[in-house]
């Protein structure tokens, strides 16, 4: 079909019902003389007088009537998904995916998804869990959410929470029969519990920076056990069955409960937490731009959780 001939048949149907080229020529922003240039066109390219014309009023024909009653039902479905598409961009709602990494997602976003809910029914979110680093764009997805130091600076990055450090915890029934480290060195004397990342075939090294030089350390756990589940790492250090390291908002219900006690404190320095980052802030659709607004809202509960 020639791709003029729609806007034609969308004109010469306004101009048929209001009966009126001046009222048509307005409602379509165009002057009269350019509407009524766009009919004659029309009917020329039809081979067909759709209109007749006086000084005072507009008519349909015959053929005119019919062509209006095979479109009419078409135009008014295509202006009701144009108004349903503008409206929804101007709302939240919709879909939007996250990329996070699996702690991040249970405790930094588990705790608000009800609210978020509750204050934007429309909107829907589905969260990726992948501990290794995710290309958002790649993947389709709208944001992702991992520490500081792992985002790009490609990306825009929107703090989720205050800085935040490792906390090296063990339960008291561990320490009644160990004494408690004073310094990363003496770790080789205790049973360290080992947490790979995903199916990564390596064991995450501990961190430590010297309080005194700033020097950073690092330690390689060698303990009875271990695991690829942040969960079951605290909860074999609850068990007593070693130390464990992991971030400090993971432990810290246990820490105020007295089920874990952390050691080497002076040792593990804050730093950056976790941000969620998008590509890019132009055009920001309203769903999007809502989820960031709310866990920007959130940034300080989302310090403390309570899970």
């Amino acid at each position: 079909m020639d791709r003029l001939l729609l806007p034609a048949i969308a004109a010469f149907a306004e101009v048929a019902r209001e009966g009126n080229f001046t009222r048509a020529a307005a409602k379509l922003s165009i002057s009269p003389s350019a509407l009524s240039q766009s009919i004659r066109a029309l009917e020329e390219k039809l081979e067909v007088r759709l209109l007749n014309r006086s000084t005072r009023a507009v008519s349909m024909t015959e053929a005119g009537r019919d062509l209006l009653a095979q479109v009419d039902p078409s135009l008014a479905a295509i202006k009701l998904a144009v108004d349903a598409l503008q409206d929804s961009g101007n709302r939240p709602a919709g879909e939007v995916r996250i990329n996070s990494s699996r702690v991040a997602a249970k405790y930094l976003l588990l705790p608000h998804l009800a609210e978020f809910h509750r204050r934007y029914p429309e909107i829907r979110l589905e969260i990726v869990v992948e501990d290794e680093f995710g290309d958002i764009i790649r993947e389709g997805c709208d944001a992702g959410i991992r520490l500081r130091e792992a985002v790009g600076d490609t990306m825009i990055a929107v703090p989720l929470c205050p800085p935040i450090s490792l906390a090296i915890v063990g339960a008291p029934s561990y320490f009644a029969a160990n004494p408690p480290p004073r310094s990363p060195a003496d770790l080789v004397n205790h049973d360290c519990l080992g947490l790979r990342h995903g199916m990564s075939s390596t064991i995450s090294p501990w961190e430590f920076t010297d309080p005194a030089s700033g020097n950073d350390q690092h330690f390689q756990p060698q303990g009875s056990f271990t695991v690829n589940s942040d969960d079951l790492l605290i909860d074999a250090a609850l068990e007593g069955v070693g130390l464990a390291m992991h971030m400090d908002f993971a432990v810290r219900r246990h820490l105020k409960t007295g089920a874990l006690v952390r050691v080497l404190a002076d040792w593990c320095p804050p730093f950056d937490g976790f941000n969620l980052y998008i590509p890019t802030r132009d055009q920001m659709p309203p769903k999007l731009r809502a989820l960031v607004d709310f866990l920007t809202e959130k940034r300080r509960a989302m310090a403390t959780p309570n899970r």
